[in-house]
């Protein structure tokens, strides 16, 4: 039983101009949800929410996820420190895509790997290749030493 409207339920009109939020969950129950800095607006990170993610998102002030790989809920920085402060839900035209701003606390770094933004190389084409070029944002944490157990 979902918590949100049933996007079904809205005509077109009502789902791109309307007041209800009426998110629209893939096959799986999921929404990708982009994560920016609420300060900056740099993008930090995209992962997805499901139902549960979205609505403790909202009531908690900290920004929770669905991770596909592990199957579960997670807090972001629940064990690393690296929380995200919530500060404003947004959704684009057909409420297929969540805008998540937040306030990134700990060392500043939202990625795993101790990086500011999880998009820290860029694509590239190079004599035919497609290949991947650092960006030199610095890491603001040691991963090994962060997530040793």
């Amino acid at each position: 039983m979902s918590i949100f409207a049933d996007p079904k339920e809205l005509t077109k009109s009502e789902l791109e101009s309307g007041d209800v939020f009426a998110p629209r969950f893939d096959e799986n129950e999921l929404i990708l949800a982009i994560t920016c800095d609420a300060n900056t607006n740099e993008l930090l990170m995209a992962a997805y929410m499901n139902q549960e993610a979205v609505r403790l998102t909202l009531e908690t002030g900290f920004v929770h996820y669905y991770s596909r790989s592990r199957q579960s809920l997670w807090k972001k920085g629940e064990s690393s420190g690296e929380l995200q402060e919530f500060v404003e839900m947004r959704t684009d035209c057909d409420q297929d895509i969540l805008q998540v701003l937040a306030i990134q606390t700990g060392t500043g770094a939202a990625c795993h790997t101790g990086r500011k933004s999880c998009l820290y190389r860029k694509v590239f084409m190079a004599d035919g290749d497609v290949r991947l070029q650092s960006l030199d944002m610095p890491q603001l944490f040691d991963p090994a030493e962060k997530y040793k157990s």
